[in-house]
């Protein structure tokens, strides 16, 4: 428990900023999810506005510092392979 006027203060700041970051980390999985769900039902476009939507979101959350630069970067890369994947015409 918080003895000093200091430790009382920032147990609020922490309770603030965890409220604030958990918001924005359940927005950016509502993101990823409908992206993932455009990417199961095969439409291309629809997979094309997800991934433009979820972009932001993500470089977002790194700005604020709920995630970091590499994970978004590779999340990025990874979604963006899938996405270019239901575009390409099937391999023989």
């Amino acid at each position: 428990m918080a003895n000093t006027p200091q430790s009382e203060k920032r147990a609020r700041q922490s309770e603030a900023r965890y409220a604030v970051n958990k918001a924005r980390r359940s927005r950016i999985r509502t993101f990823l999810r409908k992206l993932e769900e455009a990417i199961a039902s095969g439409s291309a476009d629809a997979a094309k506005a997800a991934y433009a939507a979820v972009q932001p979101e993500l470089a977002r959350g790194v700005t604020k510092g709920v995630l970091h630069k590499n994970t978004v970067s590779r999340k990025l890369s990874r979604l963006s392979s899938r996405v270019k994947a239901l575009s390409a015409p099937p391999q023989a």
